[in-house]
C-alpha cells in the first residue's frame, strides 16, 4: 500500500491518463478494503471486550448481547474472505452479461426473460447499475437474447463465474394440459474494457451491418435502422447495440463489447492452458449446464459444480445469487485457475 500512495503521489503520474486512473482505481479499492477490515476488527475487539467485562461482572445480558453481535459478524467476514478471491486482471471491472435461449421454444424464451429479471435484481441488490443494452423478444413471451451491462466495483470478479448453460424444470404456464417441461437458456459473462487495457482491432476483420431494432424503446427506435451489430470474422464473434437512439452511440457501444469479448477470450484461452483443458461455449442443452432450478415436482435450486443448494427458488430467482458464486469462486481458485 505504501508503493501505491508513493505512486499515486508521483507528480508525472498524470503523464499518462489510462495508467493514473488505474493507479487511482488500485488505491481506491485497497483503501476500501483496508477501512473494511479496521472497522470488522474494531467490533470483534468491542464485543470481546464486552463479554470480557460482563463475564466479571457475572451480566449475562450484557455477555448475550456481545455473543449476538459477534454472530452477526459471521456474514460479513464471510462476505471479506470472498472478496480476496477476486484478484484476477479483469476481476475489478463492469462486465457485460449474454443471455440466450436454448432449446425449448417459448419456454426457454420465457426462461432466458427469467435469467434475465434474477441478474438484474442481483445487481440492484448489491448496489450496483444493470442496464439492458440489447434485447430481441420471443415471438409469443420471453426474449431470444439479450445484453445487460453491469457496472460497479468487482462486478466481473463477482459474476465471471455465471457463464454456461442454466435448466430450468417446472410446470408450464404455456401448456393446456399443465405438464411438466424443462427448458435451458445460457449466461456468457465478460468483462467491460477500460482505457488501460489496449485491444487492438482491425476494421478489415470487422463486418458491420445495420438494421431496425426490436422490441420496447418507443416508436423512434422501431422506425429507423439505427441497430448495429459488428462481426468479427477471425473469431465470428458477434456483438450488438439498439439501446440507444443514435447509430453513432449504438456502434461505439457495439466496439467496445466487441473488444471486450476479444478481451474475455484471451482470459479464457489462459485459463485453459493453466488448467490444461479445453472450455468453450457449449451447446445449449442437456449435459451442459452448470445449475438446475427445479419449481415441480419439488423446489431446489442445484450448482452441478460445487453441489451448492438452496430449497427457496423464488429467492435465488429474485437475485438471492452469492452463496452460489461464492462457492464457484472459492472452486475455481482452488483449481488453480488464472486470470
Amino acid at each position: 500500500m505504501q508503493a501505491l500512495n508513493e505512486k499515486a503521489e508521483d507528480p508525472d503520474l498524470w503523464n499518462d491518463s489510462g495508467a493514473a486512473q488505474a493507479v487511482m482505481r488500485e488505491r481506491g479499492a485497497l483503501e476500501s478494503q483496508i477501512t473494511s477490515l479496521t472497522e470488522f476488527e474494531t467490533a470483534l475487539r468491542d464485543n470481546i471486550d464486552l463479554i470480557e467485562l460482563g463475564e466479571a461482572e457475572n451480566d449475562a445480558e450484557i455477555v448475550a448481547e456481545a455473543e449476538a453481535a459477534i454472530s452477526k459478524l459471521a456474514p460479513r467476514a464471510a462476505r471479506m474472505q470472498t472478496e480476496t478471491l477476486l484478484s484476477g486482471e479483469a476481476d475489478g471491472n463492469d462486465c457485460y452479461i449474454e443471455i440466450h435461449s436454448g432449446a425449448g421454444g417459448t419456454e426457454s424464451q420465457d426462461w432466458a426473460a427469467m435469467l434475465l429479471r434474477m441478474y438484474t435484481r442481483w445487481a440492484e441488490r448489491r448496489g450496483y447499475k444493470p442496464e439492458v443494452i440489447e434485447m430481441h423478444d420471443g415471438e409469443e413471451a420471453g426474449i431470444k437474447s439479450a445484453t445487460l451491462v453491469v457496472k460497479g466495483p468487482s462486478a466481473y470478479g463477482w459474476m465471471k463465474t455465471e457463464s454456461g448453460v442454466h435448466r430450468l424444470v417446472r410446470i408450464s404456464p404455456f401448456d393446456s394440459q399443465a405438464r411438466r417441461h424443462t427448458s435451458f437458456s445460457s449466461a456468457w459473462v465478460y468483462p467491460v474494457v477500460d482505457e488501460t487495457i489496449d485491444i487492438d482491432v482491425s476494421e478489415s476483420d470487422v463486418r458491420i451491418d445495420t438494421y431496425r431494432a426490436s422490441g420496447a424503446g418507443g416508436q423512434h427506435i422501431n422506425t429507423t435502422d439505427s441497430a448495429v451489430r459488428i462481426t468479427h470474422i477471425p473469431t465470428g464473434i458477434v456483438v450488438q447495440c439498439q439501446n440507444q437512439r443514435s447509430q453513432h452511440k449504438n456502434k461505439a457501444t457495439a466496439w467496445d463489447m466487441l473488444r471486450a469479448r476479444l478481451y474475455e477470450a484471451e482470459l479464457q484461452r489462459r485459463e485453459e492452458e493453466a488448467n490444461a483443458k479445453a472450455a468453450s461455449k457449449t451447446e445449449i442443452g442437456w449435459g451442459h449446464q452448470i445449475r438446475s432450478y427445479v419449481l415441480q415436482p419439488y423446489q431446489l435450486v442445484k450448482d452441478l459444480r460445487t453441489g451448492v443448494e438452496s430449497t427457496a427458488p423464488n429467492d435465488v430467482l429474485d437475485g438471492d445469487l452469492d452463496r452460489f458464486m461464492e462457492a464457484a469462486l472459492a472452486q475455481r481458485v482452488g483449481s488453480g485457475a488464472k486470470e
